[in-house]
C-alpha cells in the first residue's frame, strides 16, 4: 500500500511557474519500483496525462507541456516532482500524482493549478 500527497499548487499568472510535490508514504525500496505520473482534470473534462518518470527514469510528455514541464523523482526521499514554467490558462486543473507497477496503482488526491491574470 502507497499513500500519495501532493501540494506545491496554488493560483499564478499565466507565463508564471509552480513546482508540484508528490511525496509516497512506504519503503524507499517500494517507492523506487514504481513508475511515477503526474494526471491533471478541469471540471468537465476527462483526466488525462501530463508527464511519466519511469523506475529508468525514462521520462515522457504530453506534446502541449513539452519544453515547459519538467518531471523528476528522488527515490532517496520518496519524492516526485513536477517543475511547470511558463505556464498558460489552459494548464488550469487538478493534478494528481499516480504510482503503478505490473500489479497496483495509487492516486493521490490533488492538487489545484490555476492560470490566470
Amino acid at each position: 500500500q502507497v499513500h500519495l500527497a501532493e501540494s506545491g499548487g496554488g493560483l499564478v499568472q499565466p507565463g508564471g511557474s509552480l513546482r508540484l510535490f508528490c511525496a509516497a508514504s512506504g519503503s524507499r525500496s517500494r517507492f523506487s519500483r514504481y513508475d511515477m505520473d503526474w494526471y491533471r482534470q478541469d471540471p468537465g473534462k476527462q483526466r488525462e496525462f501530463v508527464a511519466r518518470i519511469t523506475t529508468s527514469l525514462t521520462t515522457n510528455y504530453i506534446d502541449s507541456v513539452k519544453g515547459r514541464f519538467t518531471i523528476s523523482r528522488d527515490n532517496a526521499m520518496n519524492m516526485v516532482y513536477l517543475e511547470m514554467n511558463n505556464l498558460k490558462p489552459e494548464d488550469t486543473a487538478v493534478y494528481y500524482c499516480r504510482a503503478s507497477d505490473f500489479e497496483s496503482e495509487y492516486w493521490g488526491q490533488g492538487t489545484q493549478v490555476t492560470v490566470s491574470s
